[in-house]
């Protein structure tokens, strides 16, 4: 069993004397409501607690690291940011060329593993897909929509006709992140100019098997290939239409964010407490393509960022008690090992070799053919 980590980052307040009005007590652990005129006193505790001073990188090492090198080692991992609009969730996971979130970071950690890791041979698949109005859009192909969910005994579940592309360095993977980013449903409203629409997750499949070496050359064993799932998510924020003055197509957007983090809060709700059967992970498509990282075969980080200012006391209380509920979730992570044809670095080993085979014999049909006109000429002469 492995619990959910759940870290909280604090966003920093423009000025001084917002902070003076702040009604928070915060540390390294903690976040206390003392006084408010509607809301009850209350500390709740987490993992971490990230102020102004804490870096994207701060938060990374202490929250994302772990979970990546697991990844590389064959369990599946699952990475989201929660909280309010405007609190800094894309930020987090995103971050800027200056500032790099979550993914990024991610990124060169992974492309780093396996320059240090010899030994083994790498396959990764990359797909981003968006949540856009309870419909599912695949971002590196947005033609591609209406997307259905699909469940499999080996597979797991995962969303069909999702584009895959496989990648072969940070770079590739960069750009293909500012695809996704570019395709994405982003909107300004009275809270935050360049306000996220929809529910983003990047997923990268990682395979691989390990190799040995034999008189100068590389041979593939014949051991089994671990397959793990990495995904990394940036949820759409909680809207409450008298901050963000939404109206018209940005309200319907705000109604259908607003409703889906309802069901994935009810699915954290129902896990908590220990003893509900049936969890509803068929509500919406986010909790069910979540499924695996709440109380599953997944390690899970959840990053809850929220305002410590006065105004946003009712959205910030409501973020803490979604994370504090999290806390208590138990997941069940494994290694993902496969010992059979099916994976597709061994589908691509098998194919290599064919053409390798295929190249050997007609270099030796051609060195045939040349020795044998060779002969012929002498033989004329």
């Amino acid at each position: 069993m492995d619990n959910i980590c759940v870290s909280v980052r604090v966003k920093p307040p423009s000025d001084e004397y917002q902070i003076s009005k702040s009604p928070w007590d915060i540390d390294s652990h903690t976040i206390a409501l003392s006084v408010h005129p509607r809301l009850p006193p209350n500390t709740f505790t987490f993992d971490n607690v990230f102020q102004a001073l804490d870096t994207t990188k701060d938060i990374y090492s202490h929250v994302a690291k772990d979970i990546i090198n697991s990844a590389m080692s064959g369990f599946n991992g699952t990475i989201f940011a929660y909280g309010q609009t405007a609190s800094g969730k894309t930020f987090t996971m995103m971050g800027t060329a200056e500032s790099p979130g979550i993914i990024p970071l991610a990124v060169k950690d992974i492309f780093d593993h396996i320059n240090k890791t010899p030994d083994r041979e790498f396959l990764l698949r990359v797909s981003i897909l968006e949540i856009y109005n309870e419909e599912i859009t695949d971002l590196l192909n947005p033609e591609s929509t209406r997307l259905k969910i699909h469940e499999d005994p080996e597979k797991g579940i995962f969303v069909g006709q999702l584009k895959e592309v496989i990648v072969m360095s940070p770079n590739q993977v960069i750009e293909l992140l500012n695809v996704g980013q570019a395709n994405r449903h982003i909107s300004p409203t009275g809270a935050n100019k360049e306000s996220s629409r929809s529910h983003s997750i990047f997923k990268m499949v990682i395979e691989s098997r390990q190799k040995n070496f034999q008189e100068g050359e590389r041979k593939t064993t014949q051991g089994g290939v671990k397959v793990s799932q990495l995904n990394l998510v940036d949820l759409a924020g909680s809207e409450r239409v008298a901050h963000t003055g939404a109206e018209g197509q940005r309200l319907k957007e705000g109604s259908h964010i607003n409703q889906s983090l309802s069901h994935l809060g009810h699915v954290i709700a129902k896990l908590s407490d220990g003893q509900t059967k049936h969890v509803p992970y068929r509500n919406s498509k986010l909790t069910r393509i979540l499924q695996p990282a709440l109380g599953g075969n997944s390690r899970t980080a959840i990053i809850c960022t929220i305002s410590p200012l006065m105004n946003f006391a009712d959205e910030t209380y409501s973020t803490l008690c979604f994370a504090s509920r999290a806390k208590t979730i138990k997941n069940k992570p494994q290694i993902n090992e496969i010992k059979d044809d099916k994976t597709m670095l061994k589908q691509y080993q098998d194919q290599i070799m064919l053409l390798q085979q295929q190249l050997a014999s007609q270099e030796s049909e051609e060195r045939g053919r040349l020795l044998s006109e060779k002969l012929k000429i002498e033989q004329d002469k």
